[in-house]
């Protein structure tokens, strides 16, 4: 799928962003450099601009250690709630077309491939909220396994009381404050 090019002064914006952010959460990227992800960032210009996505629809994405190597640097949405440009979405394209009334603007899973991401699987989720609170007043779409899709379910997670809780739900459904959070790998 192609892909929009930043103009260069976007691209400088976005990777000042992302170094502000990194440097304000170190807990997050534990033994990682600055030079280290710059170097990764500037050798794929696909990833710069699924990361502008990122930033664009609120994810304020972040690397993130979860559990991979630092081989496999890992940028994820860190935003407090989930992005609030990527809410009331149905789980997939499938069950957007098979709604018949009260349709939603779009699909959690069909914004993702568009943005070139992925949505958290649920141990990324609870290992991404091992790190600090996330969705403690929203919900966030999981990737969801293909024996729970078939049957017409999907699942999300969200934290209350400071507890991880993963639900399920049906795929048409969807909410002003349900998103999904994404991943990058860089």
């Amino acid at each position: 799928m192609p892909k929009s090019s930043l103009t260069l002064e976007r691209r400088r914006e976005l990777l000042e962003t992302l170094q502000a952010r990194f440097e304000s959460h170190p807990k997050r990227h534990p033994g990682i450099g600055w030079s280290q992800v710059l170097a990764l960032l500037q050798a794929d210009a696909d990833k710069i601009w699924s990361l502008a996505e990122m930033e664009r629809t609120g994810g304020e994405p972040d690397a993130v250690a979860l559990g991979q190597t630092p081989e496999e640097l890992i940028y994820c949405d860190c935003s407090a709630e989930s992005p609030s440009g990527r809410r009331s979405l149905c789980y997939d394209p499938a069950s957007l077309a098979s709604r018949k009334s009260f349709k939603p603007a779009g699909s959690a899973l069909g914004l993702a491939a568009a943005m070139g991401v992925a949505l958290l699987t649920v141990e990324q989720y609870r290992a991404l909220q091992k790190l600090e609170p996330f969705d403690t007043k929203t919900s966030s779409w999981l990737h969801t396994p293909a024996k729970i899709r078939i049957l017409g379910g999907a699942l999300f997670a969200d934290r209350r009381f400071d507890t991880v809780f993963v639900y399920h739900n049906g795929v048409e459904s969807y909410y002003a404050g349900r998103g999904f959070r994404a991943w990058l790998q860089v």
